[in-house]
């Protein structure tokens, strides 16, 4: 089974109410090779249905968030970003003046976390981590 079809799957397990909106809007969202705001998320339904409107893209989003099946992450000027939670943890960074996202390596974390475990006994969950600051292209310009 795939995994927009094992997240359809949980999420009527769990009670909810599956649309073919809803279905289409996880499908679109799991096999997306970026994360998406909700406005290109809508976008990219367009040539699928007509019919889904931002407002059920945002509370689609919002449940997928809510039960753990979707991340949310702040983009460029603020605008929320998501993904589907289909990949290992992984890390982000994000410029904060030309808005590009890169990604990082994971493992390069794991001291801090090891440091933040022993010295004050929090274990972190890292699923998704983003940092802003500014890319290489952007700090030579400053």
């Amino acid at each position: 089974m795939s995994h927009c079809h094992t997240t359809i799957h949980s999420l009527r397990q769990l009670g909810f109410r599956i649309t073919p909106q809803r279905e289409i809007i996880i499908e679109t969202l799991a096999h997306s090779d970026a994360h998406l705001s909700a406005e290109e998320l809508h976008q990219r339904l367009q040539p699928r249905s007509k019919t889904i409107n931002l407002a059920t893209v945002y509370r689609t989003l919002d449940l997928l968030v809510e039960q753990g099946y979707a991340t949310r992450l702040v983009g460029k000027e603020g605008k929320f970003l998501y993904a589907t939670r289909q990949h290992s943890r992984h890390l982000h960074l994000i410029c904060r003046k030309c808005g590009r996202t890169y990604p990082a390596e994971y493992e390069g974390l794991q001291p801090f976390l090891e440091h933040l475990k022993k010295t004050y006994g929090f274990e972190v969950e890292v699923e998704h981590l983003t940092f802003s600051g500014l890319c290489h292209d952007c700090s030579q310009s400053i």
